[in-house]
């Protein structure tokens, strides 16, 4: 992917890894209008073929913040039409960030707040560097979370731990959040990047369309009954049986090497 925005950082990492930057660390990456357009962009490009890529990083520029949420200064003075236009606007790139069929890691290096907090809720899993904070502080603010907030995080941390964290706007750290199961691995300063990006390459060398299945598999098969996520996991796994990885992997295993898979 080759594309420049005006808010985000992509750089390809080789063989399908990106890595995709916030990029307004002036204001702690805090996600105006241009951020959601240019998150909307990159999500539609990426789900619209999703076989070009493997595995998404997902970090902010600096050692401030992950993202401070949305950008009130931006927001001060809007009208209720111009708020709510903005929100569509939003709510649309979590509807594409949240279908996209590739994994996407969040690096989380530093505060994660609101909108921000939401968008690392929205990643499949998440690295943290030991000192991240995270808090969802709308109620403070005379809203509530609207990206997904109220749906993500009571299924990281339970409903009952997610209403107190939303309720209260209380924010909580690091290894609170690696307690409670919201954070996989906790990082020491400057790693957790480059942690993100090694676990990103060993996904990102797996057969492609394996992983998409079973990402695709696990996450809509929590959301109905068993019997059913039962059948929805076989209609996932017939989709790889005629595919030529599947028959690569095979062969690598026998012949002992590292298997080449190509998406196919």
């Amino acid at each position: 992917m080759d594309r420049r925005f005006e808010t985000l950082r992509v750089e390809d990492r080789d063989d399908g890894l990106l890595l995709l930057t916030l990029d307004r660390p002036e204001v702690a990456n805090a996600m105006n209008t241009q951020m959601g357009r240019d998150l909307l962009a990159l999500f539609d490009e990426v789900n619209a073929v999703p076989a070009q890529q493997r595995c998404i990083v997902l970090t902010g520029a600096g050692e401030r913040a992950f993202c401070a949420g949305g950008d009130l200064k931006e927001r001060n003075g809007m009208t209720d039409e111009a708020w709510q236009d903005q929100h569509l606007l939003f709510e649309r790139m979590v509807r594409a960030f949240a279908g996209c069929p590739v994994p996407v890691i969040g690096a989380v290096n530093g505060a994660a707040y609101a909108g921000g907090c939401e968008l690392a809720l929205l990643c499949d899993f998440i690295y943290a560097v030991d000192t991240a904070r995270f808090a969802l502080t709308e109620v403070t603010l005379g809203i509530m979370p609207g990206a997904g907030g109220t749906q993500n995080l009571p299924r990281a941390v339970g409903e009952r731990r997610a209403k107190e964290i939303i309720l209260t706007g209380r924010p909580f750290t690091a290894a609170e959040a690696y307690e409670w199961g919201m954070v996989n691995r906790l990082c020491m300063p400057g790693r957790v990047v480059g942690e993100a990006l090694e676990t990103g390459r060993q996904i990102a060398d797996n057969a492609p369309i394996a992983v998409r299945q079973a990402k695709h598999a696990i996450h809509f098969g929590l959301q109905t009954d068993l019997a059913s996520a039962m059948m929805f996991e076989i209609e996932a796994y017939n989709r790889m049986v005629p595919t030529a990885d599947r028959r690569e992997g095979v062969a690598a295993f026998i012949e002992k090497r590292k298997p080449r898979f190509t998406g196919r």
